[in-house]
């Protein structure tokens, strides 16, 4: 196996036409059979950077920026943005196509971290990124801050670290009622 890999050597895409039986209760595409979509192509991308089984730790963030018709094509790409020792960030894009008139528009992106796993589904090592051109950079610059953030973030809410009265006149400016005993 190689110590790094190139985005390219991963890089994946793949389009699906969007049928009726994909849509929700309003008639445009159910988010769930979009996530699912976005998921299967991290998974594929991951293991073909890593040659390994990969499972999804967690998800940034998804904003649905617009809705995906029935009858559309929907695109998905996805690379390697970054890599840890076991880890990666799989950025996903997604954009659908109106096959009539040829528009296209972007529907969401998002971020998963992936984690290669052995047989005994115990993390592994996976090879780094070689990253050849400042998009990369910019990516994995990102990929690695936005992973910090979400440690601090979370650590900052953590039961033991957590000091309600510190947040008691913030929350008061909110649709919350607050009534401590």
């Amino acid at each position: 196996m190689k110590h790094f890999k190139t985005v390219r050597e991963s890089r994946l895409s793949i389009t699906e036409l969007m049928l009726p039986s994909h849509s929700n209760f309003g008639g445009k595409i159910h988010g769930g059979h979009i996530l699912s979509l976005m998921d299967q192509i991290a998974f594929a991308c991951s293991s073909k950077h890593s040659q390994k089984y990969c499972v999804t730790a967690s998800v940034n963030r998804v904003d649905f920026l617009s809705p995906v018709e029935v009858g559309e094509l929907l695109t998905l790409k996805a690379s390697i943005n970054y890599t840890g020792r076991t880890s990666m960030v799989v950025g996903v894009r997604v954009e659908s196509e109106n096959i009539t008139t040829g528009k296209k528009r972007h529907c969401n992106s998002s971020y998963f971290t992936m984690v290669a796993k052995d047989e005994n589904e115990n993390s592994v090592t996976i090879p780094g990124l070689l990253v050849q051109d400042e998009q990369g950079v910019r990516r994995f610059a990102r990929s690695k801050y936005r992973k910090e953030a979400a440690f601090k973030r979370d650590t900052k809410f953590d039961e033991s670290n957590f000091d309600v009265k510190e947040y008691l006149s913030i929350l008061k400016k909110e649709n919350i009622k607050i009534e401590l005993k």
